[in-house]
C-alpha cells in the first residue's frame, strides 16, 4: 500500500507542478518586453491593477487562466484570451473583476476573448456580484472579425448584458486606463459609473486614422476622445484620475460607500479544517486512472472535521450521496463511487458508473437538496451509465432522465469539480457545463470527452477501416496499427483538461488542495443571490 501511496503521490504532485509551471508563463501575458512597454507608458499591467485594485492579503479566485491555450498559433497566441478575470474582494466586499490584458496584442477581442467576459458577466448576473471592468483594448481583433461580431453569444451580447445587468440592479463599474475603441466603447459607458485615466486613457467610436478616412476630419486621439475630452467636454466620463493608482484607489472608495444587499441565507457555522490530512489525496487517488479507489477517502479529506453524513448509504452505492460541511458552508455532495460495488441483489456493479438505483437515489438527494436550501457539490469520476441489454431492460434511460431532471432543474446553487474521468451522459447527469454549475473547475487528473481514450481510438478506427476496405483498399496489420497511434494521440490530446480550460468548458484546473477554496468562495458568491424560483421538476420518469 505503501509503495502505491508514493506513487501515486509522485505521479500527481508532478501534475501539479506542471500546473504551477503553465500558470507562471500564463501570468506573464504577452511576455516581459511587452511588460516593460506597458511600464514605460506609465501603465500597470491588468495582473497588476487588479493586485492593487483588492484588499490586501485576501483571496482571488481566477477563473479562465487557461482560456485560449494552444489556440491561435497561426496568429501568436492569445494567453488567458487577452484578459484576466476573477472573483476578489475590495473593501471586504466580494466582486467580479474584468481587466483586459494589453501585453496580448494590445488587449485586442479574440473570439475566446468574447466567450470569457460573457462568463464573467454570468458569474456576476447569476450570483448578484458587482463587477469592475478595467477596460484596455484595441477593440476586435479584426481577421476574425467574422467569429467575434455579429452572433448571439459574440461581442455584441456583452453590451445587451451590460444594460440588462443595470436593470437587475447589479452594480457596474468601469476604468479607461488605456484604448477602447468602437463597439467596446459602450461597455464603460454603460456602467453605471466610469472612470477614465489622464494621458492614457482614450473613448471613441472610431479613432484618429478611420476618422480621417471617413469624413475628412484631422485630429489626433486625445483630442478626440481623451480623459479631458470626455470629462470636461462631452460629460460621457464621470471621473478624471492622473494615474492608474489613483482611478483604482477611486474604485475602492465607491465600494466602501456600497449598501447590503438580502442574503439567500445558506447555512454557514465556523469553519473547520478537515480532521483527516487533506494532502493525503495527492497518494490516496490512483495514478493509473483504470485502478478503482474508494471516494469517501477524498472526501473525507475535503469536508470539515472529516464528517459526512450518508444518503441511502447502502443502496445505488455507486454514487455516493450526503450532507457535510466545507469551509463552514452546508453542502449536499453527489459524487461517484470508483470502487467495485455489491448490491442487496447480489450484482457486482462497477465503480464510475451510475446504475439504475443510483440514478434514483441521486435524483431524490439532490430533491431533498432542493428542499432544504443546501447548495450542491458534484465529485466527478464518471464512466457513464450502465449498457447492456439487463440495463435496458431496467430502464437506465428513464432512471438517468429522472436524475438529469432534477439535477438540470435545480434552483440551489451546483458546483462541479472533475476529480478523474468525465465521459458522456454521465458528464451530464453530474452536472457538466451544460447544466449551469456556478464553478466548475478540474483537477490535473480529468479527462473530459464523450468515451474514454481507448474506446474511442478503437471504434473511430473500426469506422477508418471499414471505409477503406469499401473502397477496396488492404489495410494491413502494420498499417492498422499506425492508424490507432495516430487517432489516439489526436484524441488523448482533446481529453486533456488543458484542451477544455483553453475552450472554457471548466472555469479552471486547480491543485486539488485548493478545492475547498473554490467551493467555499463560490458559494459566498451565491449567497448574494437570494433564490427566487419554486423548485419544479416538471415531467418526471418515475
Amino acid at each position: 500500500m505503501d509503495i502505491e501511496f508514493n506513487k501515486n503521490e509522485d505521479a500527481l504532485k508532478q501534475l501539479v507542478f506542471q500546473l504551477k509551471s503553465k500558470l507562471k508563463k500564463v501570468y506573464l501575458g504577452g511576455g516581459e518586453k511587452r511588460i516593460e512597454k506597458e511600464h514605460a507608458k506609465g501603465k500597470m499591467t491588468a495582473r497588476e491593477r487588479i493586485a492593487y485594485l483588492l484588499d490586501e492579503g485576501s483571496e482571488f479566485l481566477e477563473f479562465g487562466a487557461f482560456a485560449g491555450d494552444s489556440m491561435y498559433k497561426e496568429v501568436g497566441g492569445c494567453p488567458s484570451g487577452g484578459v484576466v478575470t476573477g472573483i476578489g474582494y475590495i473593501k471586504g466586499r466580494q466582486c467580479v473583476v474584468v481587466a483586459n490584458d494589453a501585453t496580448v496584442k494590445a488587449g485586442a477581442w479574440f473570439p475566446i476573448t468574447a466567450k470569457k467576459n460573457l462568463r464573467a458577466q454570468e458569474i456576476s448576473i447569476e450570483n448578484k456580484l458587482p463587477i469592475v471592468y478595467l477596460v484596455d483594448s484595441a477593440g476586435v481583433f479584426l481577421p476574425m472579425q467574422d467569429e467575434i461580431f455579429p452572433d448571439k453569444e459574440h461581442f455584441g451580447r456583452i453590451f445587451r448584458n451590460n444594460a440588462v445587468m443595470s436593470s437587475m440592479g447589479i452594480v457596474q463599474i468601469a476604468a479607461i486606463m488605456g484604448s477602447c475603441v468602437a463597439g467596446g466603447a459602450y461597455l464603460p459607458i454603460m456602467s453605471d459609473e466610469a472612470l477614465i485615466v489622464e494621458g492614457t486613457g482614450s473613448v471613441f467610436l472610431a479613432g484618429s486614422y478611420l476618422v480621417k478616412s471617413a469624413i475628412g476630419e484631422s485630429i489626433d486621439n486625445e483630442t478626440l476622445g481623451g480623459a479631458t475630452t470626455h470629462s470636461e467636454i462631452s460629460g460621457v466620463t464621470d471621473y478624471k484620475c492622473k494615474d492608474d493608482q489613483e482611478a483604482l484607489d477611486h474604485i475602492r472608495k465607491i465600494f466602501d460607500k456600497m449598501g447590503d444587499r438580502p442574503a439567500a441565507g445558506f447555512s454557514r457555522v465556523t469553519p473547520a479544517a478537515p480532521a483527516l490530512n487533506e494532502k493525503e489525496v495527492y497518494g490516496l487517488l490512483p495514478s493509473d486512472r483504470v485502478k478503482p479507489y474508494d471516494m469517501m477517502d477524498i472526501i473525507l479529506r475535503l469536508v470539515d472535521n472529516s464528517e459526512f453524513e450518508p444518503y441511502k448509504e447502502l443502496y445505488g452505492q455507486t454514487l455516493i450521496c450526503g450532507l457535510a460541511r466545507i469551509d463552514g458552508w452546508a453542502v449536499g455532495i453527489v459524487a461517484n463511487q470508483r470502487k467495485i460495488v455489491k448490491s442487496k441483489k447480489g450484482e457486482m456493479q462497477m465503480g464510475g458508473v451510475i446504475y439504475s438505483d443510483s440514478a434514483d437515489k441521486a435524483a431524490r438527494f439532490i430533491m431533498n437538496c432542493n428542499q432544504k436550501k443546501i447548495p450542491l457539490v458534484f465529485l466527478q469520476d464518471v464512466s457513464g451509465f450502465m449498457v447492456g441489454s439487463k440495463s435496458e431492460h431496467g430502464g437506465i434511460i428513464k432512471d438517468g432522465a429522472k436524475m438529469v431532471s432534477a439535477m438540470a432543474n435545480s434552483v440551489v446553487p451546483k458546483f462541479t469539480i472533475l476529480v478523474g474521468n468525465s465521459y458522456g451522459a454521465g458528464n451530464y447527469a453530474m452536472c457538466g457545463k451544460a447544466y449551469d454549475p456556478r464553478l466548475i473547475y478540474a483537477w490535473p487528473t480529468a479527462q473530459l470527452a464523450v468515451m474514454s481514450g481507448a474506446a474511442a481510438a478503437n471504434t473511430l478506427l473500426q469506422i477508418e477501416v471499414s471505409s477503406k476496405k469499401a473502397k477496396g483498399e488492404e489495410v494491413t496489420p502494420e498499417a492498422e496499427k499506425e492508424l490507432l497511434e495516430r487517432i489516439t494521440s489526436k484524441y488523448n490530446e482533446e481529453l486533456s483538461p488543458y484542451y477544455a480550460a483553453a475552450r472554457l468548458w471548466v472555469d479552471g484546473i486547480i491543485d486539488p488542495l485548493e478545492t475547498r477554496k473554490v467551493i467555499s468562495m463560490g458559494i459566498e458568491a451565491a449567497n448574494h443571490a437570494p433564490i427566487e424560483k419554486p423548485y419544479n421538476v416538471g415531467v418526471i420518469q418515475t
